[in-house]
């Protein structure tokens, strides 16, 4: 397929991961233990994750836990960035993981060994022409900061980070230009664990107000970042990142349609809204009543947030989702940790993910009339299982026909006005899923020998996708 339209110069194709599902090494180089480390891998993480009640603590006999040892790029990075670079990437988003540099997260100095590895990764990349676009904190906070502060909802933690922020800005000024601080933040709403460090509680309201104090010390961190990073780096670009799954009225009931419209403005809005207009939003102060959430704020944390909002917004999309007021006899759909209603419309994949490319113009279109910042699409992806064949190739023209769609998305948003930066790809090389610790649910261009009972040769293999992918870097989104 051969488009007219052409994506702008400069746009920043490539692929995504987060070091805590990639990197292994968990306890090579002086890291300490993340949130990620004691997740089990398996159908139980997505209980865990959404469920009260778990104790951060690891159950060795019961459980693997694939996230130890992931995909080795702690050791594998060189090879891995030359097959990046085979592929024509402009970008590579990666994180750091906050407990290489701070392994305890509340020390006062950094941990060399862990600032000397992203050095050479960055090198590595920069040798090869790619970019790094650096997630601050991708779900990898520090174990300590969990259990011995209680995460986010510690207000201590803002000072920490701060920290951590200062210390990777002064290391990479010179290395990286483009930042984001916090990974998919409004997935707190459904699962704090993984982004505000507590499990989820057993009280609904006491849940909520933890969550809410959780998101507000991360704002004020997010606007620190976004301070220090202007200052140490005066080129650089610092975004927020969010969670984006367009809400659909099940139907055109007015009472829908406002149920739609509120759950929207909550789940996809409310963060991207602090961050980026340097405000709350009106319709937050209704739903704090409403539900009797009194977030705790120092005087000048409003006037500091004000004063530094975010360069871009970036946003990950798998999925829109169809709501409806009531569920009485509905079908629910199932996805990435947001459900609603089976939208007769769409296909799902074979995690249950609904499929629907046109949600993501519609979502660019709708932030973009927004905000009115650049928009940078750092994930998407279809998490399916890959067979190789007997003459060793794979086969995955099901994914092609995904990612396709998608761009095409993206390219009808650029053609609407839409400023969108770039496109990296969730998982351009199989990893371990954050959602299931899962290696069989497979994303990338590159496929990985390696299984969810622990077995592989971690041997690295190029999918059908790797040479389609290719040509429409070398292209610039023409052939697609």
């Amino acid at each position: 397929m051969t488009s007219q339209q052409q994506f702008p110069d400069g746009f920043l194709w490539g692929g995504a991961t987060a070091a805590n599902q990639i990197e292994g090494a968990s306890n090579e180089g002086g890291k300490g233990p993340n949130i990620a480390d004691v997740l089990p891998g398996g159908k139980i993480r997505l209980k865990i994750l959404t469920e009260p009640g778990f104790d951060f603590k690891m159950d060795t006999e019961k459980y693997r836990y694939p996230n130890h040892e992931a995909i080795d790029f702690y050791h594998r990075y060189k090879e891995d960035i030359a097959l990046f670079a085979e592929m024509g990437f402009k970008a590579f988003r990666l994180s750091i993981a906050w407990s290489r540099i701070f392994p305890n997260g509340d020390e006062t100095e950094p941990n060399q060994e862990g600032i000397d590895f992203y050095h050479r990764v960055f090198d590595e990349l920069i040798k090869h022409n790619i970019e790094p676009v650096v997630t601050i904190s991708h779900y990898e906070m520090p174990l300590h900061l969990v259990t011995e502060y209680g995460g986010w909802r510690n207000r201590k933690v803002i000072k920490f980070f701060e920290r951590y922020v200062t210390a990777i800005f002064t290391a990479y000024k010179d290395k990286v230009k483009y930042w984001m601080t916090f990974n998919e933040i409004n997935s707190a709403l459904v699962m704090p664990i993984m982004s505000l460090g507590f499990s989820r509680l057993e009280d609904e309201k006491a849940n909520e107000q933890a969550v809410f104090q959780g998101f507000h010390h991360q704002f004020v961190a997010s606007s620190i970042a976004t301070k220090i990073g202007h200052e140490l780096i005066p080129d650089s670009k610092i975004g927020c990142m969010i969670i984006y799954t367009p809400v659909y009225p099940y139907d055109c009931h007015p009472n829908n349609v406002l149920d739609a419209l509120e759950k929207e403005q909550l789940f996809n809005y409310f963060c991207a809204d602090v961050h980026v207009r340097g405000e709350y939003p009106s319709f937050i102060h209704r739903y704090f009543k409403k539900h009797d959430i009194n977030v705790e704020m120092e005087p000048g944390d409003l006037e500091l947030i004000k004063k530094y909002p975010v360069d871009y917004l970036a946003l990950s999309y798998y999925m829109s989702r169809t709501e409806t007021a009531d569920y009485s006899g509905m079908e629910k759909s199932s996805g990435n940790i947001i459900t609603g209603v089976k939208n007769p419309h769409l296909k799902a994949s074979d995690w249950g993910w609904e499929i629907d490319p046109v949600g993501l113009r519609i979502s660019l279109k709708n932030l973009y009339d927004r905000y009115r910042i650049p928009l940078f699409v750092v994930e998407n992806g279809l998490g399916a299982f890959d067979k190789v064949e007997k003459d060793g190739t794979i086969q995955d023209d099901y994914r092609i026909d995904y990612l396709r769609e998608h761009i095409i998305a993206i390219r009808e948003a650029i053609a609407d006005g839409v400023e969108v930066m770039g496109y990296t790809s969730w998982g351009c090389i199989d990893l371990v899923s954050a959602s299931t610790g899962e290696y069989s649910k497979r994303y990338g261009y590159i496929y990985v020998d390696k299984h969810d009972d622990g077995s592989g040769t971690m041997e690295r293999k190029k999918k059908a996708s790797f040479y389609w992918y290719k040509k429409v870097i070398e292209t610039n989104g023409q052939e697609l």
